[in-house]
């Protein structure tokens, strides 16, 4: 790809603030949607402690984003804590992304010790039925709302992820519900994206409409609930353009980027919306294997930090500097006037078209440059 001399204006100037790494892709449950086709490992080639511990070092040569050790399911992995520690002692917020299914007292207990302050658990469907058939075993809605209990009882605060498809938009409210119950601090709606595992549910994707309409409700229902619960729609950049629509500040300190687990407080506070797609410019996912990616769904590498240093993948990659240019973007999306504030799911068009940098696959808004004329032409 040839790249010119964009305006500063058409240029998002990278800040790491949030990075997603598998530390393991090793996994007890069997889910339907899993962008990783996880199962039970071990898996060839997974990261040594010891190039754990030179990764962190490495991520501290950027920045100090908070660091989501997730899998897989991250709390199968022996030396997990150990990781999280160090990371902790070199100044990293460190949080972890699990089923739930493995969260006991003693687990708790362990966490914190690094510290851990937020976990999120995923939760598909208000009841027991279906979570299980879709997460691939039997009792873990149980366990996981086990977990959740069990997290919140040792003072450790806890968001819910929900991947959201056909089979339970319908239960949303009740979701919503769930996740007050148990005292979330966050809900966070994950918007299907159709890889790896997942792509067996592509036929389950809401359509166009029905995700707008779900944005909508989930901003109506902010706006109802208020700091009661924080929401976040993930893989959904679009949400900050209908969130401005429906006069939502997309400032106020709500939410997490990238729908992953954070926690408020200090300059590394990401209860704060930034703009719609993070990927290669304030987010970046590491596979267990040390891949780079610009998010866990877009599977184009940036580089390897078995090969290259994490500095040099985040600033010189070619992939990560086409991301933060949006003179880049084509179709729709490139003609759109919340192209800096959404930028459309990359990984989405990428599924879609095989280019990346293609138009937005699943928004339903025809930027004003088309407003008067037909639907754009490969939307």
């Amino acid at each position: 790809m040839t790249q010119g001399s964009p305006k500063p204006s058409e240029l998002v100037i990278p800040n790491l603030k949030l990075v997603a790494w598998e530390i393991t892709r090793s996994c007890n449950l069997s889910c339907a949607h899993c962008r990783a086709s996880a199962e039970s490992g071990p898996y060839a080639g997974e990261l040594s402690t010891a190039q754990c511990f030179a990764l962190v070092d490495q991520i501290a040569e950027v920045g100090k984003p908070i660091l989501i050790l997730t899998g897989g399911e991250p709390l199968l992995r022996q030396d997990l804590f150990e990781v999280g520690r160090y990371a902790s002692a070199k100044g990293f917020r460190v949080v972890i992304g699990t089923n739930g299914t493995l969260v006991t007292t003693e687990m708790t207990e362990r966490m914190k010790t690094v510290p851990i302050s937020r976990i999120s658990i995923s939760l598909d469907f208000p009841g027991a039925a279906m979570q299980d058939e879709f997460r691939g075993q039997k009792g873990a809605f149980d366990l996981a709302v086990a977990g959740v209990k069990t997290a919140r009882k040792a003072g450790i605060e806890v968001q819910i992820n929900s991947t959201i498809t056909k089979r339970n938009a319908a239960f949303l409210p009740e979701l919503v519900e769930l996740a007050l119950e148990l005292d979330a601090a966050a809900f966070h709606p994950f918007m299907l994206v159709p890889t790896g595992r997942g792509k067996g549910l592509a036929q389950e994707e809401l359509a166009p409409e029905d995700y707008e309409a779900t944005l909508k409700w989930i901003c109506a229902k902010q706006a109802e609930l208020g700091d009661r619960l924080m929401f976040k729609p993930t893989d959904a950049p679009h949400y900050y353009r209908v969130a401005q629509q429906c006069g939502m500040s997309v400032t106020h300190g709500h939410g997490h980027p990238g729908g992953h687990p954070g926690a408020g407080g200090g300059a590394q506070n990401m209860n704060a919306h930034t703009r719609g797609c993070l990927a290669g410019t304030g987010f970046c996912f590491i596979s267990h294997t040390g891949r780079v990616q610009g998010c866990g769904y877009l599977d184009l590498e940036a580089g390897n930090i078995t090969k290259q240093t994490f500095k040099e993948v985040w600033e010189g990659s070619p992939l990560f500097n086409g991301l933060r240019d949006i003179s880049l973007l084509t179709g729709k999306c490139g003609a759109c006037e919340f192209k800096r504030l959404c930028g459309g799911c990359r990984a989405r068009a990428f599924e879609n078209t095989g280019d990346y940098l293609a138009s937005e696959p699943y928004c339903v808004y025809q930027p004003k440059r088309f407003q008067a004329e037909p639907a754009f032409p490969g939307n």
